[in-house]
Parts: C-alpha cells; structure tokens; sequence
C-alpha cells in the first residue's frame, strides 16, 4: 500500500511511501527482537559511542539536505529547519558521549545482623528491543531522541514516522545504515493506525515511546500491556510576565515562541499572564510585532510562520478562534484563515479564561491567549489551573517570585526569564499530569530504557 507524501506549502506531491502491513511489521519486530539479543545488547559502550559519532558526523555532512526535506515535508521555515538538524547532529553526538557513561553503584547490604558479610552492586542494562513512535513537528530530531537513547544504551528499536513526514526519519534512518548499525537494530516502519496499535499491543517490545497528542498516547498507554511506556506529550505552556520585566525582550521570546513554525510546536507560547501595570505596552509590542508576521514559503529564508500541516488543522483553530470571540474574548490581530495558512492572532481575555478551548486544550497554532493580573499569587494560579504541566515561563527579577512559581506550578520544567519554548537536548524533557509520563534528553532517556540489574555477593 502506497501513502502520498506532499508539501503543505504547494500541496505537491513529494514522493509515494509503501506502508507496512502485519506482515511486514511482524518482520521488523522478529528482527528487532533478533538484533537484540545477538548485538545491540552485546555492544562495548565504545563500539556504541563509536557507531552514534558516525551518526552524527553522517548527518552534519548532510546537514543541507535534511533542512530542504523538513522545509518541503513539514512545511518548516527553513531556518527552524537548519537548527533543528543542528540539534540532530547534537543529539547524537550527545549519545555516542553518553554511552560509555551508563554507570551502577556498590552498595552497603549489611544493614541489619541477618546480612552481615554480604556486599551488593548493580549496573544499568537495555531492558530489550523499542518501539518508538513520533510525531510531524520535529520529524528529524524527535525521532533522534527516539533513535539515539535506545542505541546508546544497547536496545534495538523499530521507529513509526509520521505519516504527515516521514521522509527524514527514512533518509535518517538510511544514514544510521551507512554508519555500520547492525542489522535490525534500527528499522523505520510507516504504516497505518492499525499495524501500529497491533506494534503497541506487541508483547516482544520492551518500552514503547511516544510523542504526540495527549488523547493518542493516553490510549496507547491502555492497550501497551506489561511493557514499559514513555510518553511525551501536549501542553498549553504559559508564561508569567511581572512589572520588573525586560519588555522589549520579552516581546521578541514571546512572538517567536507564540507564531514561530504556526505555533506547531508542544512548548510553544499559549498562554500570557501579564501584570496590568505594563500591560498596555507590551501588548501593544506583540500586537505590531505579529501584524508584521505572514506565512510564507518555509523555504523563504526570512519565513517565521509558514502553512500549518493542513486544513483540518487550520479550520480547528479557526474554530476554537470564533468560539473565544463569540464568548466574549477579544481579538487583537489575526484571525484570518486562507486553505491550512492561519494568520498569527492574539485574544485578550478577562480573568482566565476556562472553559475555552483556546485556554484549556493545546491549540497547536499560532494563537496567544492575553490575561491581566494584579497580583503574582493570581498570576501562579491562573497559570496553573490546567490538567497539562509540560513547561513554563516566567519573566521576573524577584527570587521569592521564581521560587513560588517553582513551587506551586506543577510543570516538568520551568524556564526564567526566556520562554517556555527553550529546550536543551541533555536536559531532562517532560511533563506532568496530562503532558506525559517519564523524561526525554539522552541520559534521561537511557536511564527509562534500561532496568537494574544486582549482585548480592555473601562471605562464604
């Protein structure tokens, strides 16, 4: 079976994908399962930081090409695509230096008198082979961060690309090949919903890893079975902006957090909690800043905000857009819909805003919601009263402001003055509540890949 891969730009056809079906993908998980058990897990941590060096050195000297096919794929601005196989390169250079570093620990056993004279020690090993399954927005990187943890750390993995683009991971998985991975230890598998939920129900794999929308995760998480599962998922990241801010900087993090890539992005900014005392100018900053915006062509070098992936995703937000303003939210700039290219747009909201799907749900566009505030303590639960908690923002001088944000809001990660959108390839990446489960950035990574594994030694 043949799926059209096309651009979201032009709407051109860019080449015809052959899924797998159950046959085909019972394949990949015997090898899979195969490679495990006679390579990867056997791998010295050298030949593993060896392989992924290669990797990376692979797609540094293909570095052009991969940032046109996520530009055509994706419809990714073309800068945000040259930094994102930046960050791919990154990613695996950062695993070939993690996997010589998988350390255990020795440990005192003799803490009470029936243990006396036993020592124990444990160490880290690849609980077994992974299915990885990843989503449109980063369809380079985010497979990376599925890819390089489980090599690094000895595990095979089957990847499910995209269905939106899958091209790079293709191509990444071609280059993986060329740098002497062994034989089933990395197979990239598109196929449809189907074959995938039979993949997640699959009892040969390990861990299963997912990135994507809350809803689609959440389910996978029910019929996984006994295995292990990671989920990295959606958010409606806020951002807390106090009377001691830097206003001009913040307007520039937040525009390009807010409408970079139209808003495609889990950490982008959707949320805005401003203090009312300069609230009037910084509102009028963002308000120029995104009339000036456009999509344009991701190829074009000056594009920000290019087409989002496609109409139905457009008209969803567009929609959510005309439900706020029927309530009663204001509209700023924006809201213009022509085909899947959505216009960046601000609301102005009084109070915070609950019960709209633009403040509740992950809006996955470029769309700002704007909230006043006149005290902190507000501002801390406005922000927090969701059921996401991937990451936030706050822009603030005061560090008993920082450490009640840090305390109070229920977040994987909180960014000081910069936006939620910031991310570091080794940091640990995640969410609470409905944002996920377990932590992304390589060594995090490794560490939910692998089990430990004891030795009890007694005095004979």
């Amino acid at each position: 079976m043949k799926h059209a891969v096309r651009d979201p730009w032009t709407g051109a056809e860019l080449a015809q994908v052959d899924l797998a079906d159950e046959a085909a993908a019972e394949r990949a998980v015997a090898a899979s399962q195969r490679a495990f058990e006679r390579t990867t897990s056997r791998m010295a941590s050298y030949e593993r930081r060896e392989l992924l060096a290669r990797v990376a050195q692979e797609l540094e000297r293909q570095r052009d090409a991969f940032a046109d096919l996520l530009a055509r794929e994706a419809g990714k601005p073309i800068a945000l695509a040259r930094a994102e196989v930046a960050r791919g390169v990154s990613t695996f250079a950062i695993a070939a230096e993690e996997a010589t570093r998988l350390y255990g620990e020795v440990m005192p056993l003799d803490v009470t008198a029936a243990a006396r004279g036993a020592s124990g020690s444990w160490v880290r090993v690849p609980a077994g082979p992974v299915l990885g399954i990843a989503p449109f927005n980063f369809p380079l990187n985010l497979v990376a961060h599925k890819i390089a943890p489980a090599l690094a750390c000895g595990c095979s993995i089957v990847l499910k690309p995209p269905p939106q683009a899958p091209l790079s991971a293709l191509r990444l998985g071609e280059c993986i090949a060329a740098a002497g991975a062994p034989d089933g230890a990395v197979q990239v598998v598109p196929c449809d919903v189907a074959v995938a939920e039979r993949l997640v129900r699959d009892e040969r794999f390990a861990t299963l890893s997912f990135t994507g929308s809350a809803a689609v995760g959440w389910h996978l998480k029910g019929v996984a079975g006994k295995k292990r599962v990671l989920l990295e998922l959606g958010g409606n990241a806020a951002v807390l902006v106090h009377d001691d801010a830097p206003l001009a900087r913040v307007a520039e993090r937040v525009t390009g957090g807010a409408f970079g890539y139209a808003g495609q992005v889990c950490i982008k900014v959707q949320r805005l909690y401003v203090h009312r005392a300069v609230a009037d100018a910084l509102v009028a900053d963002l308000m120029r800043r995104a009339r000036a915006i456009e999509p344009r062509s991701p190829l074009d070098p000056e594009a920000l905000c290019g087409p989002m992936i496609d109409e139905v995703a457009a008209r969803r937000v567009e929609a959510w857009v005309a439900e706020a303003t029927d309530a009663g939210a204001r509209l700023l700039c924006g809201g213009r819909r022509e085909g899947n290219r959505y216009w960046p747009t601000i609301l102005e909201i009084d109070g915070d805003g609950r019960g709209l799907k633009v403040v509740d749900e992950e809006v996955f566009g470029p769309v700002l919601t704007v909230h006043r505030y006149d005290a902190w303590d507000d501002a801390v639960a406005m922000a927090d009263a969701t059921r996401y908690g991937l990451q936030a923002g706050v822009f603030t001088d005061s560090r008993a402001r920082i450490a009640q944000a840090f305390d109070r809001l229920h977040v994987g990660g909180l960014v000081v003055n910069d936006v939620p959108t910031f991310r570091v390839d080794s940091m640990p990446y995640g969410g609470t509540r409905d944002s996920g489960l377990g932590r992304e950035g390589v060594r995090f990574a490794m560490e939910e890949l692998c089990e430990r594994k004891l030795l009890v030694v007694r005095e004979a």
